[in-house]
């Protein structure tokens, strides 16, 4: 246990962000706009950046910052816009897949408890790892260049895939447009 004069302002910034995180992601996930969601998922995202800085990482914060909160979530704002798609009626979710995800929650939840609880190694602080941008860089480059081509191309065939997809949904006449002509 720690006493209260171990608490620090870093500390109380840590678990403020850490609250702000997981609060913006449970809303970011409950949310039927789409927009809103992403909106949401942004705030998470710089949530986590902020983690990185506290943890002394402050490369993966900017590259959280750039990366997530910028390029992907603009790609997914674009498609959701482009996409146009409409909230359906009712719940969010059907009601008979509730029941499933509480246990899994709560089965979670209690897995990690009892991890926590039994490890006793898992209380100490970790070691401070640093790199330079430049050799994290040369690194990620040369050991695993094939899943960072792997991913990019992949995320350019998502892209493609939604624009199919969304030129198929503008193409495909309503039944307003049949009955007026």
């Amino acid at each position: 246990m720690t006493n209260s004069a171990d608490i620090s302002i870093l500390t109380i910034l840590f678990y403020a962000a850490a609250a702000l995180m997981v609060g913006a992601t449970a809303l970011a996930v409950t949310r039927r706009n789409m927009v809103h969601a992403v909106v949401y998922l942004v705030v998470s995202f710089f949530g986590t950046a902020m983690l990185f800085y506290l943890l002394g990482a402050p490369f993966l914060a900017a590259l959280e910052i750039i990366v997530y909160a910028g390029a992907i979530m603009v790609l997914f704002l674009f498609l959701i816009m482009m996409i146009r798609l409409q909230k359906p009626p009712g719940m969010f979710f059907p009601r008979r897949q509730l029941l499933p995800a509480a246990v899994i929650g709560a089965g979670f939840i209690l897995l990690s408890a009892v991890l926590l609880a039994t490890d006793k190694a898992g209380w100490k602080p970790l070691a401070a790892a640093q790199a330079t941008p430049k050799a994290f860089g040369a690194y990620l480059f040369k050991t695993h260049w094939l899943a960072v081509e792997i991913a990019s191309l992949l995320l350019l065939v998502a892209l493609v895939g939604a624009y199919v997809l969304g030129q198929r949904i503008r193409r495909q006449p309503t039944g307003e447009e049949e009955d007026a002509s």
